[in-house]
Parts: structure tokens; C-alpha cells; sequence
């Protein structure tokens, strides 16, 4: 069984050559040389001189084999800078303005997805925007600023680190066990191919008191379709499951790294406590 450690790649600087970069690009997606060279359209030696540095690439053999191995826009520009090329794509901020268009989209879905709770992250988990619902949530909790000051100090307000901080909601999901390992490989398979998550993956699999269980990472671990998060607090019992949703065309960097995600009642008890939830923030 495929166990992750804490650094799940060869060690590396801070700006690899570009033949690490496509070596690992494709041996994550378990393709030989000779399935990239026969799908790329180019042959195996020169392929094998570009993973080698034997070869420099052109820009349009860059983003040729970036396009036919699907990588993110992050990793195209990463790859471009690395064969001493401009990137491909731009990095806006969100609230830019000509990201209004995509704030506008989130805020919507945010607000439909009302009376239940939804948030908007980046890639590595970094919370961006909270509707209504997921704050009276939260609330259940306790002075919610104080936990996140507890879990992430002064740095971004982060959902991962939130769930899994003993701090954080850890104490109140009864099925840690259950969900941890979940939470956990998949963000580890992101991490292999996205290097931004690793810290976030590494601080959170640092926190005093974490289980040995959860730091061996299983990548192909897979159970259930859906795991719904059973968390208790006080007295009440909520049981929720999640959905993401990404734009589907994105040519920005940022666009393409935004997720929402929006949490469901698993059953009836949990759907009256999210609309009582709601009745009683809109009374105040």
C-alpha cells in the first residue's frame, strides 16, 4: 500500500530546472517517456533530453507538453519560467477589478446556498469569503475570532488547519477517525502536484497531540463515496457533507485555484438545525 511521508518528492530548491519539473509532472501521472513523446508528438530522445537538461525546450514545446499532461495554470507558468520563458497566465488579485464578474458569481452561490453553510478557498484551503450560514455555524463553537486566532494566528484564516487544530473543531467531530485520513490523503495527493499546499499540509501534520495513524498517510486510501462530518457540540448533533465547485474555464490563476464549497445536512435532525440556525440570525 502507497504510504505518503511528510516531504512527498525527491528534495528540491526553490526553483527547480525544468526537466525536474516535467519528469515529475509526468511520473505523477504514471505515464512512461514513451506515452508522453507519443501523445505530445515528439520523439522519446528529445524527450528524454529535456527531462535530462541535455536539451532546452521552445516555448511552444513547453506549453505543447504542459497542455497534453493537463497540468494547473500555476504549473505552466512554473514550467515556463523554468525553461526562462514569461508565463502564460496572470495572477490578479480577487479583488481586482476585472475579477468583480467572478467575486459577483461567488457571492450568488454563496447566498443561495443559504440557509446551509458555504465557503470560498483557495487551492491550499485559505479561507476567502463565509456566508451566513457557515459563521452561525462556526458560532456554535464558540467566539469564533478567538479560535482563529488559537488555530492560525496573524497568517490566513485557513479550513484546514480549522478542522484538524485541537484547538480548532477537532474536539467537537466525533468521527476524527474517520474523517482525518480522508482530509488528509487528499490533500497530499493536491500537495504532490501543487507545491503551495505543502506547507499548509506540513504545518497541520506538525500539531503536538496529532495520532501517528493520521501521519501515515495512505494516497489511495478511498472508502465511502460521500463521509459526512459528525460534529456534537454541547448537546446538539450535526451531521454534514460537502461538494466542490470550480470555474470551469478559467484563464486567470487565481480563478482557476478558487473552490467553493458548500456543506449539506446529512439528515433531517441536522436540516431543522441549519434553518433554526438561520431563523435565529435573521431575528437578531
Amino acid at each position: 500500500m502507497r504510504r505518503a511521508k511528510l516531504r512527498f518528492m525527491e528534495a528540491a530548491s526553490d526553483h527547480p530546472p525544468f526537466g525536474a519539473l516535467l519528469r515529475r509532472a509526468r511520473t505523477l501521472r504514471r505515464l512512461s517517456q514513451l506515452e508522453l513523446a507519443l501523445q505530445a508528438e515528439v520523439s522519446q530522445r528529445h524527450l528524454s533530453c529535456l527531462e535530462s537538461g541535455r536539451s532546452r525546450p521552445s516555448r511552444e514545446m513547453v506549453i505543447q507538453l504542459a497542455v497534453v499532461l493537463d497540468v494547473s495554470m500555476r504549473e505552466r507558468n512554473r514550467l515556463l519560467h523554468a525553461a526562462g520563458f514569461v508565463g502564460q497566465y496572470r495572477q490578479r488579485s480577487i479583488e481586482a477589478a476585472d475579477m468583480q464578474p467572478v467575486r459577483e458569481a461567488l457571492q450568488h452561490m454563496l447566498r443561495q446556498q443559504e440557509p446551509y453553510p458555504g465557503v470560498v478557498v483557495d487551492r491550499a484551503w485559505n479561507l476567502l469569503e463565509a456566508n451566513r450560514g457557515m459563521q452561525a455555524l462556526l458560532a456554535l463553537a464558540g467566539d469564533v475570532d478567538a479560535m482563529w486566532q488559537r488555530v492560525c494566528g496573524d497568517g490566513p484564516r485557513n479550513l484546514l488547519q480549522l478542522t484538524l487544530h485541537p484547538q480548532g473543531l477537532a474536539s467537537v467531530i466525533v468521527n476524527l477517525d474517520e474523517l482525518a485520513p480522508l482530509v488528509l490523503a487528499r490533500t497530499a495527493r493536491e500537495a504532490l502536484e501543487y507545491p503551495e499546499v505543502q506547507p499548509v499540509l506540513d504545518s497541520v501534520l506538525s500539531y503536538p497531540g496529532l495520532p501517528r495513524a493520521y501521519r501515515r498517510i495512505d494516497l489511495q486510501d478511498a472508502r465511502l463515496p460521500v463521509v459526512p462530518t459528525h460534529l456534537r457540540l454541547g448537546s446538539t448533533d450535526l451531521r454534514l457533507f460537502t461538494m466542490l465547485a470550480s470555474f470551469g474555464t478559467p484563464l486567470d490563476v487565481t480563478a482557476d485555484e478558487l473552490r467553493l464549497e458548500l456543506f449539506f445536512p446529512a439528515d433531517t435532525e441536522s436540516q431543522a438545525l441549519l434553518e433554526g440556525l438561520a431563523a435565529t440570525t435573521a431575528a437578531r
